[in-house]
Order: C-alpha cells, then sequence, then structure tokens
C-alpha cells in the first residue's frame, strides 16, 4: 500500500486532468514510471502489462493499477531480471521466491566475476611498460579451452565410475548437448570463465553426481533395452528440441496439438523394448518422474551451463515448455 501510495502522488504531479474515468494516456502511464513510451508500448505488445482501455480513436488507456504494474517492472528491470523471468513471476508460472534466488545467484556471478576482472587489472597496474601484454598472458592463464575442459569432465566420469556399466555405444549421448554447448564453446568471457570454474567444484561434489544419476534416471532405465541404437537416439533427441525451439518462437503453449505431438514422441525416446509396448502406461510412468523436483544441485548446474552458453539457455528453455507439456498432458489422461 506504501508503494502504491506513492504512485498516487506521481499521478497527481503528472496530470491534473486524466483522459477519463481515472485513466491515463500511454505518455503520461511513461512518465509516471519514469520511462518511455516506447518500452511501455513494447511491455503491451509483448502482454507483459497491457492497457485496460482504449478510447475511440483506439488509444491505450491506463489506470492507476495498470501504472503499479508498470513500476513494478521498471523495478525488476533495475534489479537486472530479465523481461521472461518477470513474465513468469507475475503469471505465476514460476514462484517469486525461486526467481529471486536464481537473480541473487547471477548476481553473486557477476560479482565474482567483477572481483575476478579487478583482480586481473589491478596485477597489470604492477606490470608498468608492459601492461597490455601481462593482462592478455593473465587472461589467457585462466581461460580453459575446449581440450582442458573435455579432459577434466572426461577423468572425473572416469574416475566416479559414473558410466559403469554403460557401454561405450551410449556412454557419449548422456552427455551429447552438454559437449556440443559447454565442452565445445571456444571463446569464453570473464563472466563464464567464473561459471566454469564453479561448475568444476560442483562436478567435483560426489553428491551432485549421485542427484545427476537420480535425475537421468530415465537414461539409465532405457540404455539397457534400447529402442533404437546410440546414433539414431541422439538424431531423435536432437530434432525434439529442435521442434521445441519452434514451439517457443511461435509461442506455441503447453497444451497445443504441436506441443503435445512432442510430449508424446519424448516419452517414447526414453521408453526401453519392453516399455514401449503399453504406450499409456509407460506415459503416465514417465510424465510422473519427469515432474520430481530437482535439487539445488541440479538447479544450480542447468544455471552454470545457461551462463556458459546461450544456446543451453534456449534448450533449459525447451525443456521448461517440455515439462509444462507433459503435466498439462498427465492431468488430462
Amino acid at each position: 500500500m506504501h508503494s502504491k501510495s506513492k504512485i498516487d502522488n506521481k499521478i497527481q504531479h503528472v496530470s491534473n486532468s486524466t483522459t477519463q474515468d481515472g485513466t491515463y494516456s500511454i505518455g503520461e502511464a511513461a512518465k509516471m514510471i519514469g520511462s518511455t513510451v516506447k518500452t511501455v508500448r513494447y511491455y503491451d505488445e509483448i502482454g507483459l502489462v497491457k492497457p485496460t482501455s482504449y478510447t475511440e480513436g483506439g488509444h491505450r488507456l491506463y489506470t492507476t493499477e495498470d501504472i503499479w504494474r508498470l513500476e513494478l517492472i521498471t523495478t525488476l528491470r533495475y534489479l537486472d531480471f530479465g523481461i521472461d523471468e518477470i513474465s513468469k513471476m507475475i503469471s505465476g508460472e514460476i514462484p517469486v521466491a525461486k526467481a529471486l534466488d536464481w537473480q541473487i545467484e547471477s548476481l553473486e556471478t557477476q560479482v565474482s566475476t567483477l572481483m575476478n576482472m579487478i583482480s586481473i587489472l589491478r596485477q597489470a597496474k604492477e606490470h608498468e611498460g608492459d601492461s597490455l601484454r601481462y593482462i592478455y598472458d593473465l587472461v589467457n592463464t585462466r581461460v580453459i579451452n575446449p581440450e582442458k575442459r573435455n579432459q577434466f569432465i572426461t577423468e572425473k566420469v572416469e574416475a566416479s565410475k559414473f558410466l559403469d556399466g554403460i557401454s561405450e555405444e551410449w556412454r557419449g549421448s548422456l552427455f551429447y548437448f552438454f559437449n556440443k554447448y559447454i565442452i565445445n564453446q571456444v571463446k569464453v568471457s570473464a563472466k563464464q570463465t567464473v561459471a566454469w570454474n564453479e561448475l568444476q567444484e560442483l562436478v567435483n561434489d560426489s553428491q551432485f553426481l549421485s542427484d545427476l544419476r537420480h535425475d537421468e534416471f530415465l537414461f539409465f532405465n532405457m540404455v539397457h533395452q534400447p529402442r533404437f541404437d546410440a546414433a539414431t537416439w541422439v538424431k531423435k533427441l536432437e530434432d525434439i528440441h529442435i521442434r521445441l525451439d519452434t514451439a517457443l518462437k511461435q509461442k506455441c503453449s503447453a497444451d497445443s496439438p504441436f506441443v503435445q505431438t512432442i510430449v508424446e514422441d519424448t516419452a517414447m525416446l526414453y521408453a526401453n523394448s519392453d516399455q514401449s509396448i503399453n504406450k499409456e502406461e509407460f506415459f503416465r510412468y514417465f510424465a510422473e518422474y519427469a515432474q520430481n523436483p530437482r535439487t539445488e544441485r541440479i538447479e544450480r548446474f542447468n544455471t552454470l551451463c545457461s551462463i556458459l552458453s546461450p544456446k543451453f539457455r534456449s534448450f533449459s528453455k525447451g525443456n521448461t515448455l517440455l515439462l509444462q507439456g507433459i503435466q498439462w498432458k498427465l492431468e488430462h489422461m
């Protein structure tokens, strides 16, 4: 209420006469929140805050409540929340507490990145006359190239016996997207270097590997009696994520026929040769397991991977849509 009263005070200072029935033009609304007409119009176009009504000529009209929502979005943007996250928070798609945790983690990574950069610059400053070359050498010693990243993961997997019992043919399948988007990332920024260092610490945690094996239970369940060979399975999995990416671009809902077809295809991709016989029974088993909450370690792993690779971030968004589709399917079976 206190925050809304501040907005009421802003309203009184912006205009002495409202457009009609306590509503305000887009220009007045933009001025009240200290933003631009272009930004407010964009929020309408993407469905974040739509005006309550329009004039007879089709011009947007905003109420005090609309302006409060616009002010809230401006505040969240100031705290570096993305438009996508804000939209999901406002719609209730993700809990506010979870979104705040994600943002805190993201900002903590940025702080670590800045401290790392400051350290480099301070050390370089001490090498007067050759500071630029020193910066180059120092940064290159801290950045880990794809070969070293691959070596680290390979050695860790072998030492932990994580893939014991899995045939050589299938070993690369589990880590296909991780290898594609994270291990083989060529250029990395300072922020990505910090994320990779934290990811190494996470992988060194034996509890994380235990969480990962549980999280990928469906893969381990399928791989001993697969319906396809490993290469075909990976190709089908990649096709599913291409279709999910298309669904995101076309803004398909979780209950759309397009997404629901992807859901069914994904479920059967994880069915072994015995489970594929009873499709409906396996889908219920698949759906219930797929919706199990992930541990904090797995959530953090995905966050770090998203920092390391924009493509992995898109991959994660596709997985979120897939899970929403699975939930809808399970509720309507």
